[in-house]
């Protein structure tokens, strides 16, 4: 189990190391909350494995019981650098289970019981929503500072996915936002339909945490780190702060706590997109 995670480390860097994060009271958005029905439970297990099962997908197994969904399924997954992941978080919860810090076994529960009952379009188009009030594309009128610093920072990210997808976004200070064109969304619905099922799951939980399709494409097509994207996520409110303060350990655990749900959800994406890639260089020694 070591030497596996050891081998996800190498390849994601510090995108696993993100994902720790202490617990949280407050869960958003329904792949969070789908976790389990409990918050937390007392540890029941003293092992962790993974097994491969019939037709090539991976089971965790908590001592000689195979992990089931909430809705009752077989817990299985497409490749053995997801199981790997899934397990090491089964692996690292100490006397209580907090749940609510099992971010990819969250997103694989969903994936796996679809909850809401949606297909990869109504995913698209739940996405693409946050185009049209995509984070960066709001911008301030006043103060000149604040104005100054999302010219500085935001600009330079959206000419990167304007010429990256070869599309016109924009931004405005109306609080109507920009008028995004039709062939903007259309090549990015295009884009993300080249996404499977789960994976398309992982890139909308990201979008969801950061309210944004730029940054979140940022971070998948691995231009921006997590840690920069959640930054830029928050740009407004870290100025607010500079300016007037803030409780420190309220604002660092909801920093921390965003940058391990995004990171998750980013790993997610990568390992449940690029399977064969991860799994052949799980196998290698």
């Amino acid at each position: 189990m070591l030497r596996g995670l050891l081998r996800l480390q190498n390849q994601f860097g510090s995108t696993l190391s993100l994902i720790k994060v202490c617990p949280r009271n407050q869960h958003l958005g329904l792949a969070q909350k789908y976790s389990t029905a409990s918050a937390e439970r007392k540890r029941f297990y003293q092992d962790v494995s993974i097994s491969q099962g019939e037709g090539g997908v991976f089971e965790i197994n908590l001592d000689r019981r195979k992990l089931k969904t909430p809705g009752g399924k077989l817990f299985t997954v497409p490749n053995e650098a997801l199981a790997i992941a899934v397990a090491t978080e089964w692996d690292a919860q100490r006397e209580t289970l907090k749940f609510y810090t099992m971010h990819l076994t969250t997103l694989c529960n969903t994936a796996l019981d679809n909850p809401t009952q949606r297909d990869k379009n109504q995913m698209i188009n739940a996405a693409l929503k946050f185009l049209e009030t995509d984070t960066i594309c709001y911008r301030v009128e006043e103060p000149h500072a604040l104005v100054e610093l999302q010219k500085y920072e935001w600009d330079p990210v959206l000419q990167w996915i304007e010429n990256r997808y070869n599309v016109t976004i924009g931004s405005s200070s109306s609080i109507l936002g920009p008028d995004i064109p039709e062939a903007t969304k259309d090549t990015f619905r295009q884009h993300l339909n080249s996404y499977n099922f789960w994976s398309m799951t992982g890139l909308e939980y990201v979008i969801t945490q950061l309210k944004s399709v730029v940054l979140s494409m940022g971070i998948i097509d691995r231009h921006l780190s997590v840690e920069q994207a959640v930054l830029l996520s928050r740009l407004e409110e870290e100025y607010q702060i500079r300016q007037w303060g803030n409780v420190e350990w309220a604002h660092d655990y909801d920093m921390y706590e965003l940058r391990a749900r995004t990171a998750a959800g980013a790993l997610f994406v990568h390992l449940t997109s690029e399977s064969s890639t991860v799994k052949r260089k799980l196998m290698q020694d």
